[in-house]
């Protein structure tokens, strides 16, 4: 592991305790079980969607690429700000953005015969 995905904890200090799970030659950084940011070659992504989308191009940040089959495949991710990692209060207020957008993307649980209601139609 990086220096750089090693510091990720003392970044997102005020924010919380982060882990980072190694995937596809980068790295998922996880808070609460919830995935919300990505390294790749020790840069910095964090999610993105409709709501915060926003924040990061008028910044100027550029999205998250890789190349399948010769295409370039864009991801929910977009460059953390460099602002991250002296501030820690931005680095917490742009946490937050990711995390919450990945709140938002996550998909509901599958709901089991043992957990339906039954409802009156």
């Amino acid at each position: 592991m990086s220096e750089f995905v090693e510091n990720l904890n003392d970044v997102f200090c005020q924010f919380g305790p982060v882990s980072v799970r190694r995937m596809f030659g980068g790295y998922g950084v996880y808070h609460d079980g919830l995935m919300f940011g990505l390294v790749a070659d020790d840069v910095l992504y964090l999610k993105v969607d409709g709501e915060s989308m926003g924040r990061f191009t008028e910044l100027d940040l550029e999205p998250f690429e890789y190349e399948k089959n010769g295409a370039k495949i864009k991801m929910s991710y977009y460059m953390a700000p460099e602002s991250i990692f002296e501030d820690s209060e931005a680095a917490k207020e742009w946490a937050e953005l990711a995390f919450n957008a990945a709140l938002r993307a996550r998909k509901p649980a599958a709901r089991t015969k043992a957990n339906k209601k039954w409802q009156p139609t």
